[in-house]
C-alpha cells in the first residue's frame, strides 16, 4: 500500500526481529511511514524493499538513538536480549538501552511511546530480564510523553520452537522441572495486532495492557499437542531449575526456570472483546511449526 499523504513517521525498534518485523510490515500495509532502527542483516533488506526507511543504530549507542528519533511522531520498541547473548544483555538492552531510547524520544518531542515489556516485569524482581523491563516501564511512566505499555505473556512462536523444536529433528525435548505450570502463552501475531492498535492517536491514555492466549497451557500440554501433530511420542527429559537447557542461551534457560515456579493464567475475554483481536490458540502455533518444518 502506498504511504498515506501527510502520514507521520513511526520508529520501530527491533524491526528485524519476529515481533518488530510483523509490526513494521502491518504499519506499512496500512500506509504509515515507518522508520526502522537496524544493525544490518537480511531482515534490513526486506524492510527496505517493503518501503521502510532504514537508520543504522543500536540500543547500546545513545547517539544513534537520538538521530533515529529526530522527526518521529511515535516510537514502538520490541527489542530484547533473550535470544542474543554477547554484549546484548538485560542490562544493556532491557534496562539501559530502553531508558536511553525513552530519553532520546522525549528530547526529540516524540508524542507517543509504545513499550513492549513482559508479564512479570518488576524493577525490584530477582530475574535480570524482568527487572530490566520493569525499570524501563517505571522510567517511561515518569517521562513527559504519552505512553502505552504492553505486557505479553511468553511468546508461543519463539518458545515452542525453542523447547519443542529439537523433537522435529529427532532430538529430545528438555523441560525445566516437571513442566506442569500453566501459562497463557501468546502468539506474536496477537501482540503485533495490539501494538499496531495502540499506535492509534485515540489510544494514548497511559495504558498497561496484559496480553495472553485463549487458555493457559503447560509445557506438558505443548508436548502433547506436538505429539498429536507428529503422530508419535516424544523423548522428554528434564533438568533441575538453574541447570542449563541444551541449545538455549542463559537468559532463556533462566526464564524457563522462573516459569516453573508459578502459573500465569490471563482472562482475555474483556480485552479481546473490546479490541476485536481473537487470541490465537497454542494448537495453531504448534500445527504451523510442524507443517513448516515438514515442508522445509
Amino acid at each position: 500500500m502506498a504511504v498515506r499523504e501527510g502520514a507521520d513517521v513511526i520508529l520501530v525498534v527491533g524491526a528485524t526481529g519476529l515481533l518488530g518485523g510483523l509490526i513494521a510490515h502491518r504499519l506499512l500495509e496500512q500506509g504509515h511511514r515507518v522508520r526502522a532502527l537496524v544493525r544490518g542483516g537480511p531482515g534490513a533488506a526486506e524492510l527496505r524493499s517493503a518501503g521502510a526507511e532504514l537508520v543504522t543504530g543500536d540500543l547500546k549507542d545513545p547517539a544513534s538513538l537520538r538521530a533515529a528519533c529526530a522527526g518521529v511522531e511515535s516510537v514502538v520498541t520490541t527489542a530484547n536480549s533473550a535470544q542474543r547473548g554477547g554484549a546484548d544483555t538485560p542490562e544493556t538492552v532491557e534496562r539501559r538501552g530502553n531508558v536511553d531510547l525513552i530519553d532520546a524520544a522525549v528530547a526529540s518531542g516524540v508524542e507517543h511511546f509504545v513499550l513492549v515489556s513482559a508479564l512479570g516485569a518488576d524493577a525490584a524482581g530477582p530475574d535480570p530480564f524482568l527487572r530490566g523491563k520493569g525499570e524501563a516501564e517505571d522510567h517511561l511512566r515518569g517521562s513527559r510523553t504519552a505512553w502505552t505499555i504492553l505486557r505479553p505473556n511468553i511468546y508461543l512462536d519463539i518458545w515452542v520452537p525453542a523447547v519443542v523444536g529439537p523433537a522435529l529433528a529427532g532430538q529430545p525435548v528438555t523441560l525445566v522441572g516437571e513442566g506442569r505450570r500453566r501459562h497463557s502463552m501468546v502468539s506474536v501475531r496477537d501482540v503485533a495486532a495490539y501494538a499496531v492498535a495502540a499506535l492509534d492517536p485515540s489510544q494514548r491514555a497511559g495504558r498497561t495492557l496484559v496480553i495472553g492466549g485463549p487458555e493457559p497451557v503447560s509445557w506438558r500440554d505443548v508436548v502433547a499437542l506436538a505429539q498429536d501433530e507428529l503422530g508419535r511420542e516424544l523423548d522428554v527429559r528434564t533438568v533441575a531449575p538453574g541447570e542449563p537447557v541444551p541449545g538455549l542461551p542463559p537468559v532463556m534457560s533462566g526464564l524457563l526456570a522462573l516459569m516453573d515456579t508459578y502459573d500465569s493464567p490471563i482472562d482475555m475475554t474483556e480485552l479481546s472483546g473490546t479490541s476485536g483481536i481473537a487470541p490465537t490458540p497454542a494448537r495453531t502455533v504448534v500445527q504451523e511449526l510442524v507443517r513448516t518444518t515438514a515442508s522445509a
